[in-house]
């Protein structure tokens, strides 16, 4: 196909969107292939729209080689089935709801697990018809907070979520391992540096789960991989806890002044100042954090954290930790219930043995902590007076947590939790996220069949995410440069950009004679005849990121043209008459 630039609906653009934060955004929408709308919600134009389908193509493939079959739900859909699930509830304010006219509660799709369980609870009755598994490649919708980056982080935005329905536990590790091997071919094909971590099942709930990541120094998400082999999303990484120790060997406690130790480093100086027998560092103390939860129902609680000092609290981890519940760290309106606390001088007990925090406590606060605070092991904490710490308080002896939450900042070099090498951390974008979900949204939806013994059965099912449109932020992420957008030769819009500089005419002809030539040859060109200087258009060219660019120009007097190479940035003088083999050449 040949496209006239002069005819095509497009407008580059000179300055960087106000609102650009990433490279993915900022050239998408200087090289005319996304429009604002609204925060977070953009407009595809011919360009954008042309890499979108060629990256739902690949998608579809891969699907429907492994035999899954397309289906598509609609995005406005009713309250009742996300009631049956609780996700009504569980999703709070991300998600959109609305009214018809007569009062029905309504809400924009955010994913439609409930959608796909009843349609098959519908249509099928007997384990004869599974294994099934069904897809679509829809609009989905999220009220983010903070919409941010593009297509990176939107309120709109293009997913494909599958499904697979299976008699019992052995099929759905089947299904979920036919749908690995097709996102590993997925993310192959789009040219992705991905990796393969484990990650949390959040709101989706089930047991095992994984996230592709597309690795990308702006890429919201941090994950942590070891030399041999482990990866997970930093939300996901649990540390094993260390052997607990006989609480007999640990010392008594012992109040120590620590005036105006408003830090953790200023008690260590403190510490080791004042008791020199060892010496002391954060990671012998005990930090404790309260935080204010709201569950979705709005009903809120207090929680406090215990980590060694050395330590901060991650407050992605914890967000991961409590989904769908949120955590607001405490205010002063929140510590003045309860005077029992001192700020900056918490402590799990007091110097009497009166508990100060945990259910059983007087502030019946929840009291959960790190895995490395195990019984016997001893800490210096605050004292809940001001200017004072324990020293020796002990876990196990001096206080019993309600549970173990792993939520500390998670360290470049801390050993991976298999034993595989110390962890180093890197950044990348979500493009996939796979679930076994089990029976949790069967059971809640009634999804049963009847088994080879005519016994009815719960069936259990997978869940499969690719963000389709974030492919295309995420492509143009890793292959852009500083003059603009650089596509790989299978997802460009045009494959060839031919560019006819100058006012005379014959180089207007050659250029559309060698376009009309390379398009008969199966490739999709775009032709910049538009009356502009060769400045302009070389901008232009670089912007909109085809990968292969022939310039027919002044070197057409002498019997030649130029062809650069967008991707390597290599560029040469061909003969008129090979440069069409050449490009040909350069696309295979």
């Amino acid at each position: 196909m040949l496209t006239s630039l002069s005819s095509l609906f497009v407008r580059t653009l000179r300055d960087d969107p106000a609102d650009a934060e990433v490279p993915s955004h900022r050239w998408l929408v200087r090289a005319g292939y996304i429009r604002r709308a609204a925060p977070g919600i953009y407009s595809w134009l011919p360009l954008g729209l042309k890499v979108l389908q060629k990256v739902e193509t690949i998608v579809r493939e891969e699907m429907d080689a492994i035999g899954a079959q397309e289906v598509r739900f609609p995005a406005l859909l009713p309250r009742e089935p996300y009631e049956e699930t609780g996700r009504w509830t569980e999703y709070g304010e991300t998600l959109f709801r609305l009214q018809d006219r007569k009062g029905a509660d309504m809400l924009l799709g955010p994913t439609h697990e409930e959608m796909f369980t009843l349609m098959v609870k519908d249509l099928y009755s007997s384990y004869k018809d599974l294994p099934l598994s069904l897809y679509q490649i829809q609009t989905k919708y999220r009220d983010e907070a903070r919409p941010r980056a593009g297509l990176l982080r939107g309120r709109e935005f293009v997913m494909k979520d599958s499904y697979s329905f299976d008699v019992d536990d052995a099929g759905l590790e089947a299904s979920y391992q036919a749908h690995r091997d097709a996102y590993r071919r997925i993310f192959t094909r789009l040219g992705l540096d991905f990796v393969i971590v484990s990650a949390m099942a959040g709101a989706m709930g089930g047991s095992r789960s994984e996230e592709f990541l597309a690795v990308a120094d702006n890429g919201e998400d941090t994950f942590v991989r070891s030399p041999g082999g482990y990866a997970a999303n930093v939300e996901a990484v649990r540390f094993a806890p260390p052997p607990a120790l006989p609480v007999e060997d640990a010392p008594a406690m012992e109040l120590v002044d620590t005036p105006d130790a408003g830090t953790i480093a200023a008690v260590v100086d403190i510490l080791n100042r004042d008791l020199p027998a060892r010496t002391w560092t954060g990671a012998d103390t005990l930090k404790n954090v309260l935080f204010k939860v709201t569950d979705p129902d709005g009903s809120t609680r207090p929680l406090a954290v215990g980590l060694p000092g050395d330590r901060e609290v991650d407050l992605k981890r914890l967000a991961a930790a409590l989904e769908p519940a949120v955590a607001d760290v405490f205010g002063p309106e929140d510590f003045a219930k309860y005077p029992q606390l001192v700020v900056g001088f918490i402590s799990p007990v007091s110097l009497d043995g009166t508990r100060v925090l945990g259910k059983e406590s007087a502030t019946k606060i929840e009291y959960l902590v790190d895995p490395r605070v195990v019984t016997g092991t001893h800490w210096a904490t605050g004292a809940n007076e001001k200017d004072r710490h324990l020293v020796g308080v002990t876990a196990g002896r001096d206080f019993d947590a309600d549970g173990v939450l792993d939520v500390a900042e998670v360290r470049e070099g801390d050993p991976a939790p298999d034993g595989s090498g110390p962890l180093s951390l890197a950044r990348g974008i979500e493009m996939g996220h796979i679930f076994q979900l089990g029976r949790k949204y069967a059971e809640a939806l009634g999804l049963k069949v009847l088994d080879s013994n005519g016994k009815l059965v719960t069936v259990t099912m997978g869940s499969y995410g690719v963000g389709v449109s974030r492919a295309v932020a995420a492509i143009a992420e890793e292959t852009s440069d500083d003059k603009g957008l650089c596509w790989p030769l299978p997802l460009a819009p045009y494959q060839v950009q031919l560019v006819a500089t100058g006012k005379d005419s014959a180089v207007f002809e050659e250029a559309a004679r060698i376009g009309q030539e390379l398009s008969a040859s199966g490739l999709d060109v775009l032709l910049d005849d538009r009356k502009a200087s060769p400045g302009v258009k070389f901008a232009d060219a670089e912007i909109m990121g085809m990968p292969l660019i022939v310039v027919v120009g002044r070197g057409l007097a002498n019997g030649v043209v130029e062809f650069r190479d967008r991707r390597s940035g290599d560029r040469r003088e061909v003969a008129v008459g090979d440069i069409v083999s050449e490009v040909l050449a350069a696309t295979r």
